[in-house]
């Protein structure tokens, strides 16, 4: 006879009709917040509409003066299409999906497993490697920037993907974010489980994984939007123009052929636009994901 597999399924409790919350009366502070906020948020949205207008307009007038918020000749593509045919975008694009796609991967991959060695196991040297989780989150990373190009350069991988990728896969702030959100899981829902025999990798798989999915979620978000936006270390690491990711490729471009407005417009718009879909796509899991850490309340 063989002994049953134990399984490891965390059954969901029912689903529950909550109670809509009453609607608050305005008051002068609430309605002062807002108009505050509604200012910032306009003050913010303004540059974003003036670089998108500015795309659309032919060359000629975008550098132009007086200056003008609409296109006098009407809308025009071609400075998106100049942009996409006579200059290497679409090849920075990629390099900079496929990085930012590994960085986020291997990223979370590490901070979950770091996060939950440190909630969960206790051994000689824990609150000392915290503390110095802690503390690196305050060194600014610039000063481990020749350190840094001199290991890639002795492993050979400057002008490499990996040069561009393996710096930066290890997150402090990911971890101690991750780590404190496993603190607030019930160890009681592991406790059968390592009863039953199951290893920690088992329990961390089936059980503490599926509940993490928000802050999951969230982290790698946080993780892909700041790789895509680097521009300080592939600049430094990556000299072959095939390998440039799409900020050091355009700072290249503008470099060498100066300031043509439109265009310029049009390469930061093309730049932007894989990270205005994720927000769009994914604001709830954003909003959850920070409201389910636990930090504003440590």
């Amino acid at each position: 006879m063989s002994a049953a597999t134990p399984t490891l399924d965390v059954v969901a409790p029912a689903a529950t009709t909550l109670p809509r919350r009453p609607r608050r009366k305005p008051t002068p502070g609430r309605i002062v917040a807002f108009v505050i906020l509604l200012i910032l948020a306009v003050t913010w949205l303004i540059p974003v509409v003036w670089a998108a207008l500015t795309s659309f307009k032919p060359e000629a007038e975008a550098a132009a003066m007086p200056v003008t918020i609409f296109p006098k000749s009407g809308f025009t593509l071609d400075a998106y299409i100049s942009t996409l045919s006579a200059s290497s975008v679409p090849r920075w694009a990629w390099n900079s999906l496929y990085t930012s796609v590994m960085i986020t991967l291997i990223t979370v991959a590490i901070s979950a497993l770091a996060g939950y060695a440190l909630s969960r196991m206790r051994f000689t040297g824990r609150k000392a490697i915290i503390s110095l989780i802690i503390a690196s989150i305050m060194i600014p990373g610039q000063i481990l920037i020749v350190p840094l190009f001199q290991l890639m350069l002795s492993l050979n991988l400057v002008d490499t993907y990996w040069g561009i990728i393996l710096p930066q896969v290890v997150a402090a702030p990911m971890v101690f974010i991750l780590m404190k959100f496993f603190d607030q899981i019930p160890f009681e829902l592991e406790e059968a489980a390592l009863m039953d025999g199951a290893s920690r990798l088992r329990i961390f798989w089936a059980i503490v994984l599926p509940l993490s999915r928000p802050i999951l979620g969230a982290v790698a978000i946080f993780v892909f939007i700041g790789a895509w936006n680097n521009f300080l270390w592939p600049f430094i690491v990556i000299n072959d123009a095939d390998l440039m990711t799409l900020p050091t490729g355009l700072q290249t471009v503008i470099s060498a052929y100066g300031i043509q407005y439109a265009q310029n417009m049009a390469q930061a718009m093309l730049a932007a636009l894989p990270l205005i879909i994720v927000f769009l796509f994914f604001q709830r899991q954003i909003i959850k994901g920070i409201s389910t850490t636990g930090i504003a309340g440590t």
